[in-house]
């Protein structure tokens, strides 16, 4: 079988105060992620620390617009908010960003698929 090749990137940013940091990337990997992973070709999660907020960056990675929209359940751009965001973000996403990939080169992330270790 050969493998799926990604079109298409789907970007969620969402931030949180600072001392919430840690609950909320346990909380967003187990609630938001794992299920991402069963679905998606890939997914990449980031968090950028600063004084003021932590910010949350998950891409996931989709073979046409097609199969990203049988997974959000219609609209592949519309939000799915996890039952806890309200408690831990700053703000509610409205929004996603769906980009169509032109091109990769090299590849990315731990191999191993797991996560990353602090830095």
């Amino acid at each position: 079988m050969t493998p799926k090749t990604p079109t298409i990137a789907r970007i969620w940013r969402g931030r949180t105060l600072p001392e919430k940091a840690d609950a909320y990337e346990s909380y967003n990997y187990e609630a938001g992620i794992k299920p991402l992973i069963d679905k998606a070709l890939g997914v990449q999660t980031f968090r950028e620390d600063t004084p003021t907020h932590s910010e949350f960056m998950t891409i996931s990675y989709w073979e046409s617009v097609e199969a990203m929209a049988a997974f959000t359940g219609g609209d592949p751009e519309s939000i799915h908010h996890l039952d806890r965001d309200k408690e831990f973000l700053i703000e509610l996403p409205m929004s996603v960003q769906v980009l169509r990939i032109r091109s990769s080169h090299g590849t990315v992330g731990p191999q191993d698929g797991g996560k990353i270790g602090d830095v």
